[in-house]
């Protein structure tokens, strides 16, 4: 199932995407797609709706849950991502967090006040849809509802020259866009085998594969439950294939009017924006 909440004239409503692809309001089920809607339990009683029988909307992909809680982000998690910064590969999975609210796949991409190196990171997401407390590799995947296409937006002066850790470039609002929907991982048949592309105007910044992942999605979830009690409504970034802003020779970032489509196989496409920031 592909879950989403769309901003319509009449407000953001829950939907999900029927075989056609079209959208189908679910308001006649569900008040909103929230971390309890994506419990198992809530989940089976989703996918038993007949969508044909509920109305065709049409409008902007808001963040799929109104209520997504915190951003996990996994650095360096690609083989050939760590090649291209001639980077060691880690021994554990490094982990952060993004400060900053998600936003909605066509929302705006705001390059901060002062910012000189905003960059792109196109990223497989993963959804918490249970508490998930030392949990075992064997058993991570039960703990996830579902995945979604991200983008951990970097600004690359605040995140390595400011001092401290990677917060400050990775915090910004705007800076965490999600979507275009959730889609559960029943609809996926192999997590660690997805293309991943990110253009910009365009052109291709970005090319990989979830299969050069250094540490697997049942890795991660198993290795952030060991330190971090993980609850409904988290989100993780499981880090980005090369071809970021940063690892260009020379380096290249964002501007404002660039207009970037990051994609990934089965999970749809985020198409964003970059805007000056105005305040």
């Amino acid at each position: 199932m592909k879950l989403c909440r769309i901003r319509t004239a009449d407000g953001i409503k829950p939907a999900a995407v029927d075989a056609a692809g079209a959208l189908r309001d679910l308001s006649g089920h569900i008040d909103d797609v929230t971390a309890a809607q994506i419990a198992p339990d809530a989940l089976r009683a989703l996918a038993a709706i007949n969508l044909d029988a509920c109305p065709v909307i049409a409008g902007a992909p808001a963040p799929f849950l109104s209520d997504a809680r915190r951003v996990f982000c996994i650095g360096l998690n690609y083989y050939d991502h760590a090649a291209e910064m001639n980077m060691a590969i880690p021994d554990h999975p490094i982990l952060f967090m993004k400060a900053c609210e998600v936003t909605g796949a066509h929302d705006p991409i705001i390059i901060p006040k002062g910012a000189t190196k905003t960059d792109w990171e196109l990223e497989l997401g993963v959804a918490i849809g249970t508490r998930a407390q030392h949990v075992s590799e064997e058993k991570a995947l039960d703990h996830v509802a579902g995945y979604f296409v991200g983008n951990d937006v970097s600004e690359r002066a605040f995140q390595l020259e400011f001092g401290g850790q990677w917060m400050k470039g990775k915090s910004a609002d705007s800076f965490a866009p999600v979507g275009p929907y959730l889609v559960t991982k029943d609809e996926i048949a192999d997590v660690q085998n997805l293309s991943m592309s990110l253009e910009i105007n365009g052109e291709q910044m970005q090319k990989g594969s979830t299969k050069t992942m250094i540490f697997s999605v049942t890795q991660i979830v198993a290795h952030v439950s060991q330190f971090v009690t993980l609850q409904p409504g988290d989100l993780i970034l499981t880090g980005t294939p090369p071809g970021v802003g940063v690892g260009h020779k020379p380096p290249r970032f964002m501007k404002a009017g660039d207009i970037l489509t990051a994609e990934i196989e089965g999970l749809g496409a985020l198409r964003q924006e970059a805007v000056a920031f105005k305040g």
